[in-house]
C-alpha cells in the first residue's frame, strides 16, 4: 500500500531514521481477541452495523511501542542510541519482521508466525548497537511456509491477491476505504458490511485457525470497538466522527470519507423497511455533497429504494 511504500528510498533505509543504524530488534503484538460483544444500540436508528476489522478495533500499536520502549531504553543505558518505530511509514515493517526470522510472508502477504499465525502488529527498536543477527540463513521465499493451501486468494472479495505474497492494494478493501476520491462502483458490492480494514484473507487461514484452537484468545479489551451503527455514524457531526474514528487512517482527515465508506456499506447490508434508513439516505441524497450525494443514490438503489425525492437537507 502506498503509505509506505510511497518513499522507498526511505522506508527501507534504517539510516534515515537513525544515522549510523546497525541493528534492528523486531517485535509483534498478537491482536486477537475472543468475539467482542455487540455494542448497545440507539432505538432511534436502524440498528444496521459496520464491521471493524479486527486490528483496528483497538490501539494496538500503542501497545506495541510500550513493549518495545524498554528495549530501546536498555540499549540506551549501555550508550547506545536506539529509536521505537511502527506503523508511521518510516520503515517496512514486515519486511523487518521478516529479515528478523519472525516469520514468512504468507501468500495473502502478510507475516505469519510459526504456530500462532498472522494476528499481530509489528514494530522495530532502531540501534546502533552491533547487535548480532538472529539468522545464519536467508529468509523463505514468500508462501514457503503455506505449503499447497491458497485459501486466502480463493477468499479475497475482490480478488487482489493476484499471486502468492502479491497484493494489488488497488483492489485491496482495506486500502479502498482508505482512498480520497469515489469508492469505485465494481467493488462496492464487495465491501460488504465493512466499514474499516478486511479481515477475510485473515479469517480463513489454516494456521490461524488450529492456533485459535490451540491458544485461547483472551477476552475482548474494555472500549474495543467491532461494530458500528451505520446511520448514528452517518448522523454524527464532522467533529464527533474525527473524535470517535480519529486513530483510524481517514484521508486528509476529512470526515466524508468516512461517510461515503458508510453509504456504501449500508447500501449493502441497510434494513430497506427502516424509516430510519430512509430517512439518512435521502438526507445525504439532498445535502448538496455530490461525492456523498452519489454514493448515497447508489445505495438506494442497491437496496431497491427510490432516488427521485432526495427530501429537504434538514430531515435528519
Amino acid at each position: 500500500m502506498q503509505f509506505t511504500y510511497r518513499n522507498p528510498a526511505r522506508s527501507t533505509d534504517p539510516g534515515r531514521l537513525l544515522p549510523g543504524a546497525r541493528a534492528l530488534v523486531v517485535g509483534a503484538w498478537g491482536y486477537r481477541r475472543a468475539d467482542d460483544p455487540e455494542p448497545d444500540r440507539d432505538p432511534e436508528h436502524s440498528g444496521t452495523s459496520g464491521a471493524v476489522a479486527r486490528y483496528a478495533r483497538s490501539d494496538h500499536y500503542d501497545r506495541l511501542r510500550e513493549a518495545l520502549r524498554p528495549v530501546a531504553d536498555r540499549l540506551r543505558e549501555a550508550g547506545w542510541r536506539a529509536v521505537v518505530v511502527c506503523d508511521d511509514n518510516a520503515l517496512v515493517d514486515r519486511a523487518a519482521a521478516h529479515r528478523a526470522g519472525l516469520g514468512w510472508f504468507g501468500k495473502n502477504s502478510l507475516i505469519l508466525l510459526p504456530g500462532l499465525g498472522s494476528w499481530f502488529v509489528l514494530g522495530s527498536v532502531v540501534t546502533d548497537a552491533p547487535l548480532p543477527p538472529s539468522l545464519a540463513d536467508e529468509p523463505a521465499a514468500p508462501g514457503a511456509g503455506c505449503g499447497s493451501c491458497d485459501r486466502c486468494r480463493s477468499a479475497c472479495p475482490t480478488g487482489a491477491l493476484v499471486e502468492p505474497g502479491v497484493l494489488d492494494a488497488r483492489r485491496c478493501l482495506a486500502w479502498l476505504v482508505q482512498t480520497t476520491g469515489t469508492f469505485p462502483e465494481e467493488y462496492r458490492r464487495a465491501l460488504g458490511g465493512r466499514i474499516y480494514g478486511c479481515d477475510e484473507c485473515q479469517q480463513v487461514c489454516p494456521i490461524n485457525r488450529l492456533a485459535d484452537r490451540r491458544h485461547r484468545p483472551p477476552p475482548a479489551e474494555a472500549g474495543a470497538v467491532s461494530a458500528v451503527d451505520l446511520v448514528a455514524m452517518l448522523d454524527s457531526s464532522d467533529q464527533d466522527l474525527l473524535a470517535t474514528y480519529g486513530r483510524w487512517y481517514v484521508p486528509a482527515r476529512d470526515p466524508r470519507y468516512l461517510r461515503r465508506n458508510a453509504l456504501v456499506a449500508l447500501g449493502n447490508v441497510g434494513d430497506p423497511g427502516h424509516p430510519a434508513t430512509i430517512r439518512c439516505l435521502r438526507h445525504w441524497m439532498g445535502a448538496g455533497d455530490e461525492l456523498l450525494a452519489e454514493h448515497a443514490r447508489w445505495a438506494a438503489r442497491a437496496l431497491g429504494l427510490d432516488t427521485e425525492g432526495p427530501g429537504p437537507s434538514g430531515d435528519r
